[in-house]
């Protein structure tokens, strides 16, 4: 029967933001969709009332809000002379443009098709650095061969290593034609996916003239076209024979289409490449584009792509001024994307090495050094997200450089309303990192060694854990089977995991990441350079085992007790028997038996067992009864303390080195030892056994109580220091004293 709109309605926003609470309960972020943006999904649900027109006033609808659209898109990056294709998928404009050059170049592929293809096959390049999958998917929509494709290489020697190889571009475009093949199009880049970088596009415009191929030109950097200043390799983007704009994403614009702009003279060709449609409706995917510029107008236009190039170069300044932090951009001068990366040289490390006078861990040389980096550059880039999320940094993979961090505001900053405060914020947060980064790379190795020297523990390497290492406690197994070796192995790493996530320490202690990681093994993260590391590798192992030590324990007690129930049942069996034997078969008869017992009442003690758990062993229940109280067997030993407790200072946590402080605590220290000294001279001279002591005729009845009470406290501070030997010596000797 259908339902009504309001329904519908809420239906629809129950999809949106969710049913459950606690779906609705987390922190997301929504794009912050400003007038410019209702103008721009205004503009769909008018194409939708505008396409019921009727055919005549709908086609000069059209033509008018097309044309208009071009020309402003045309005069604003400078694009003389071009035609416009419209569409959703960014990568639709790239293959319509492939197709109206195999028309162009294959006079009668319109007749003949593929057989015209399969005489002379067509080339077409793209760069290494392009989108991942771009040739693929060409290929997968032209209908050709992977062979079809072909990826140039980036500079190796001279140059950016981002930019195409220009030199063994010509090589490879000489070979093709050489071998009967038909260069076709080039796909170059005016700011590569990954690190922003622009290719020479002036050299590759003449190696298409020369050849006769079409360039194609993308990238965020053709956005700097519309601004007054346009550097001269984004400029020559200007002379390419094709480009592809996405607005939505530089101006903040929610579900605008991409544009292509094109210069070609026959429209036949373009009508047969899908370019351009004799459908009305078709041209209406122009209009919240039309809607949208004529909202913003040229100074709104330019004033944001303008703010987000002066974004970039704000945080380009304040990362020259950091130390251990590497970076990856075109031009120092104007760089719309910013590319960066924790990186630690080892001049810096000398350097910082007679800095840090109060560490004495040598910088070591870090095996696997590209592996390390990348998980450290992995864990900086998602902690800066995480606390600038309007800052809108992400994390990519570089082919040179390895993982970096990646700052794109002409992508990100209209859609997340990002600002100067939010870039200065993004680098404070980078300045508190630097030195975490720092100290778990330097304390890393350090860790290693010490848990390669303790018994019980095993280091597992693990160069994808962003922190200061991996450790697992070694279990001790008695002849077990595998799968219970492994279960005690997991209880004990459990318990150990437990143990020190509850101590008071700035340490995170986990079980690594989800996917990936090692089992059973304590993961520790990212720590400071007052971290004292030998003390946490003898926590860990002490603590390993003192649990394993519990776990025998009551592995044993469990054993005993079991053994000493069947031996109690046993004896308790035996003593019934014997009772049946002593008391005679007449007793045990209901009747019969209460008559006997009360003409002769039979005196028997009650007979017992107790299980001691101390000594593990039966004994009998006589004594309990004779003196109407349970005894408490032998004394159990006390509970071993841990010798790890250190002296602290006040607020000092677990783990911690005292850096500047410990000059100050050891003056402290030795001025309170020398004031202990001085006490100890003024005590009385310690008698030989069979002396008595009388009072001093020289001191005053009150300085005799205070010698007494200064002899009786350095008693009680020996006797805590001492072991237990020295301990009774001291106590004979006050005695006789």
């Amino acid at each position: 029967s259908g339902q009504d709109m309001v329904s519908i309605l809420q239906l629809v926003q129950n999809l949106m933001h969710g049913e459950e609470e606690e779906e609705a309960s987390q922190a997301y972020r929504l794009q912050n969709v400003g007038e410019q943006g209702h103008m721009a999904l205004l503009g769909h649900s008018l194409a939708a009332y505008i396409s019921v027109l009727d055919r005549e006033r709908l086609r000069k609808l059209t033509t008018r809000i097309l044309s208009d659209t071009t020309l402003w898109l045309c005069r604003l990056f400078r694009y003389e002379n071009g035609s416009a294709y419209y569409h959703e998928d960014d990568r639709e404009g790239l293959l319509k443009i492939c197709r109206l050059v195999i028309h162009t170049r294959y006079e009668d592929y319109t007749i003949e098709g593929f057989n015209v293809l399969y005489t002379k096959q067509p080339v077409i390049y793209i760069s290494s650095a392009a989108r991942t999958g771009l040739g693929q998917a060409l290929c997968n929509q032209l209908g050709l061969p992977l062979s079809c494709m072909c990826r140039v290489p980036c500079n190796t020697m001279f140059g950016s290593q981002h930019q195409m190889d220009v030199a063994l571009l010509d090589r490879v475009i000489k070979d093709d034609v050489e071998s009967g093949k038909l260069p076709l199009l080039l796909v170059a880049n005016a700011g590569t996916p990954g690190a922003g970088h622009t290719d020479k596009l002036g050299r590759l415009k003449e190696l298409c003239e020369q050849y006769n191929m079409w360039l194609h030109v993308e990238g965020v950097n053709l956005a700097t076209l519309a601004l007054g200043y346009v550097s001269s390799s984004v400029l020559a983007a200007t002379k390419c024979d094709s480009m592809t704009l996405t607005l939505g994403s530089w101006l903040g614009l929610p579900a605008v289409p991409a544009v292509t702009l094109y210069r070609h003279e026959d429209p036949s060709l373009s009508l047969a490449a899908g370019l351009t449609s004799s459908q009305p409706v078709e041209k209406l995917r122009a209009l919240p584009l039309w809607l949208s510029l004529q909202y913003l107008g040229h100074d709104g236009i330019v004033e944001r792509i303008k703010h987000a190039s002066q974004l970039s170069q704000r945080l380009l300044e304040n990362l020259k001024n950091l130390d251990f932090i590497k970076t990856s951009v075109e031009d120092e001068l104007s760089s719309p994307v910013v590319v960066f990366k924790f990186f630690w040289e080892y001049s810096n490390r000398d350097q910082t090495s007679h800095a840090a006078q109060a560490s004495t861990i040598q910088h070591p040389i870090i095996s696997n050094e590209r592996h390390i980096y990348d998980t450290f550059n992995q864990w900086l880039g998602e902690q800066l997200a995480q606390l600038v999320p309007a800052s809108g940094v992400d994390v990519v993979e570089l082919e040179d450089e390895g993982t970096c961090v990646r700052f794109s505001p002409l992508m990100t900053s209209a859609v997340l309303g990002t600002e100067i405060q939010d870039v200065d914020q993004l680098v404070d947060c980078l300045k508190m990192k630097i030195p975490v980064l720092t100290s778990t790379l330097q304390l890393r190795e350090e860790f290693e060694q010490e848990v390669r020297r303790t018994v019980g523990l095993l280091y597992i390497e693990d160069l994808s854990w962003p922190g200061l290492g991996v450790v697992r406690y070694n279990y001790h197994s008695d002849g077990k089977n595998d799968d219970k070796q492994e279960k005690e192995l997991e209880k004990i790493n459990m318990e150990l995991l437990k143990k020190l996530n509850e101590l008071e320490s700035d340490l995170t202690f986990s079980l690594g990441p989800e996917f990936g990681g090692q089992k059973n093994c304590v993961y520790i993260g990212m720590v400071t350079e007052d971290l004292d590391v030998s003390e946490l590798v003898e926590t860990i192992a002490a603590t390993g085992r003192e649990i394993e030590e519990n776990s025998r324990l009551l592995e044993n007690m469990t054993e005993v007790v079991r053994k000493g129930i069947q031996e109690a049942q046993l004896q308790l069996q035996k003593a019934n028997e014997e009772r049946l034997l002593e008391e005679g078969l007449l007793r045990q008869i209901p009747v019969v038996g209460s008559v006997l017992n009360w003409f002769s009442p039979f005196q028997a003690s009650p007979k017992g067992r107790t299980f001691n758990l101390t000594a593990g062993s039966l004994e009998s229940t006589e004594s309990t009864y004779v003196s109407k109280a349970q005894g408490t067997g032998t004394t159990p030993p006390p509970t071993p303390t841990s010798s790890l407790a250190k002296q602290r200072l006040p607020g000092q946590k677990i783990f911690k080195r005292s850096l500047r402080s410990s000059d100050a605590f050891s003056e402290t220290s030795s001025v309170s030892h020398c004031d202990d000294l001085e006490k100890m001279d003024q005590r009385p001279p310690t008698l030989s056994p069979g002396q008595e002591q009388g009072p001093l005729e020289t001191d005053p009845p009150e300085e005799q109580k205070k010698v007494a009470q200064a002899t009786k406290t350095d008693t009680e501070d020996i006797q805590s220091d001492k072991s237990p030997p020295d301990c009774m010596k001291v106590e004979e000797q006050e005695s006789q004293r």
